[in-house]
């Protein structure tokens, strides 16, 4: 009898932009992609070892390929939008890599910007698997210019002609969540997973603390409890059944639709962020 290799994940990392308003991007994926289709994701993609220094390098190399938000300094060096919009279009078609092009306007992107926010392991079951370390950056009131904010979808123009995504905007984590539960739009566990904790939260202070502590540092693996038609339960390191303390839960109860989407999902996380992260489930790495 033959067994399935699982697929290796591919590197990847996404950023978690949070603006003066303390409101998030996000970015709506084509329905037709091949990836997460349909679904609202914070920018990001995959690691490019010809393009990319490091998984900073990349969250940033995406972001500004998909929403043209570029983290750089100095301010004053960025270019105008016509040539912003030159380059994306040059990068993503690779064309010219983006080191070349913030070399050419004595750009350095910020990438000590960055504090991580989680890594998140695609399921040993899926066709398709990344491992995707998210970051999370602030913005000073001027780099979101050219976005809107509230309940105005703004369309942005993209590189590939809306083949990965076709539109982006801010809002707040809270609002997010609740276009979700109303059906307007869908997430992956990840997303849903890092709006709610960000939802709970009221400074900026306290997100630095949770990426400067064990939460940042934390790898997701998630694992399916139990299945039952279209519903099913994720595990996540620290459960009771994951490695964490008896009656400790670290899960989600989701809704899936047959291409994998989640619809629904309650985020079960009885513990304090802040103080009581079990750091010892998080010390063996993962051997999917």
């Amino acid at each position: 009898m033959s067994t399935k290799v699982p697929a290796v994940p591919r590197p990847s990392a996404s950023l978690v932009v949070i603006n003066e308003r303390n409101e998030v991007l996000l970015v709506h994926r084509n329905p037709k992609a091949s990836t997460f289709a349909g679904v609202h994701v914070f920018p990001g993609g995959n690691y490019d070892q010809n393009q990319d220094a490091s998984l900073q390098m990349t969250a940033i190399r995406e972001t500004f390929e998909e929403s043209g938000l570029l983290l750089a300094s100095p301010a004053s060096a960025i270019p105008d939008g016509k040539v912003l919009e030159a380059a994306r279009h040059a990068i993503h078609s690779q064309k010219r890599t983006f080191v070349t092009f913030l070399e050419e306007h004595k750009l350095a992107a910020d990438v000590d910007a960055l504090l991580p926010f989680t890594e998140w392991i695609t399921p040993i079951d899926a066709p398709r698997r990344f491992r995707a370390r998210f970051y999370v950056a602030f913005l000073p009131s001027s780099s979101s210019a050219g976005f809107t904010s509230g309940q105005k979808e703004e369309q942005i123009p993209t590189p590939d002609g809306g083949q990965e995504v076709i539109s982006a905007r801010f809002l707040t984590p809270a609002a997010w969540l609740s276009e979700f539960r109303e059906g307007k739009i869908t997430f992956m566990p990840p997303q849903y997973y890092i709006l709610h904790t960000l939802a709970g939260l009221s400074s900026r202070a306290q997100i630095e603390e949770l990426a400067r502590g064990h939460f940042g540092k934390m790898v997701m693996n998630p694992r399916r409890l139990s299945v039952e038609g279209s519903s099913g339960i994720l595990t996540y390191e620290g459960d009771e059944t994951r490695g964490g303390s008896k009656g400790r839960l670290h899960r989600a109860l989701c809704t899936f639709t047959k291409g994998g989407i989640t619809t629904k999902i309650e985020l079960q996380r009885n513990f304090d962020i802040f103080t009581e992260i079990e750091p010892h489930v998080f010390e063996e790495p993962s051997k999917l």
